[in-house]
């Protein structure tokens, strides 16, 4: 049967990272997953009360444009999403880089996107629409406040994983679908670690 569920992301947030592997680690080996990935401006969270949205100098956010871009993929180069994203990631945490033009553009090229269509399609503003319709959506509907957040029907909770599944297909698929049963299960409210056992 079928998993439905959705899963927020930024590129900068190392928890999104782990889940995110999970996530592609199980997809790319086959799990009947239906998975809608929504991308989610960890930089519009933090603006003051008062302050200038993100949206409105997407320039000034370091987060933004690989967001837009992991997007404009997601929308346009779904064959080449999952390497993108998984690469995108590991440039910013495995590689320690700042998700700078260059830094994307290598990215895009090297996982066989068109970099200068990416940057095109971001150039004319629709993803940033698309980004902030759907963050906001989020926010509005499910109370999203971080990522990773996962997403079943009206339930969403923020997870953080504390393992990466290093290519470990059954280690993903287990821990992918234990949170998302989990979700299913609207009693348990919160469920915390009061250590980290490292």
């Amino acid at each position: 049967m079928t998993i439905a569920f959705a899963i927020t992301w930024d590129y900068r947030c190392p928890f999104a990272r782990n889940a995110h592997e999970h996530v592609v680690t199980g997809l790319e080996s086959g799990a009947d997953w239906d998975v809608t990935f929504v991308p989610f401006s960890l930089g519009q969270v933090h603006v003051a009360e008062g302050d200038v949205d993100v949206w409105d100098e997407p320039g000034k956010d370091s987060g933004l444009l690989a967001l837009r871009a992991g997007t404009v993929v997601r929308d346009r180069f779904a064959s080449q999403f999952l390497a993108v994203h998984r690469a995108l990631f590991a440039a910013r945490h495995d590689d320690g880089l700042q998700l700078s033009d260059d830094v994307v553009r290598a990215v895009l090229t090297a996982n066989g996107v068109d970099a200068d269509a990416v940057f095109a399609e971001i150039a004319t503003g629709e993803p940033l629409t698309t980004v902030r319709v759907e963050h906001q959506q989020a926010a509005k509907e499910h109370d999203v406040w971080g990522v990773p957040t996962f997403i079943v029907g009206d339930q969403a909770a923020f997870v953080r994983f504390m393992n990466r599944p290093d290519g470990d297909a059954e280690l993903a698929r287990q821990t992918i679908e234990r949170t998302v049963a989990l979700l299913a299960w609207p009693e348990l409210n919160e469920f915390k670690h009061t250590s980290i056992a490292r």
